[in-house]
Parts: structure tokens; C-alpha cells; sequence
């Protein structure tokens, strides 16, 4: 897994169901408040663009392309 988290111009590319994530270059770590914070935002923007292209590419027809 790979989320860009840009308030901390950081890409988090594991993490454990106890919390600990871990950032590209770094070791495990638990997220301080602000942290947490910035992951769940960008967490949730990446979800709703992901939920658009589902939704796009799901349509049973294609727009037409001129």
C-alpha cells in the first residue's frame, strides 16, 4: 500500500491493525495526534477518487469520445 500524505509530504506504505504505521524510509512508528489526523484526510480523499473511478468505469456505457 502507498498513500501520499501531503500536509507531511510523506507516503505511508504499511501499517498494523494495533496502529503503527510505517513511512516510506522509516521504521515503525504510532502516529501522534496530528499525524493521525493527516492520515485519515488523506486516506478519505484517495477513497472518494477511488469511488468516482469505480463508479466511471463501472457505467455499462462509455462516453463517447470526440
Amino acid at each position: 500500500m502507498k498513500l501520499y500524505v501531503s500536509p507531511m509530504d510523506a507516503i505511508l506504505v504499511e501499517f498494523e491493525s494495533d496502529g503503527r504505521v510505517r513511512f516510506d524510509g522509516e521504521d515503525w512508528s504510532v502516529p501522534t495526534l496530528q499525524e493521525r489526523r493527516a492520515i485519515l484526510y488523506a486516506a478519505q480523499d484517495q477513497f472518494a477518487t477511488l469511488r468516482e473511478l469505480i463508479e466511471a468505469l463501472e457505467q455499462e456505457t462509455p462516453a463517447s469520445r470526440p
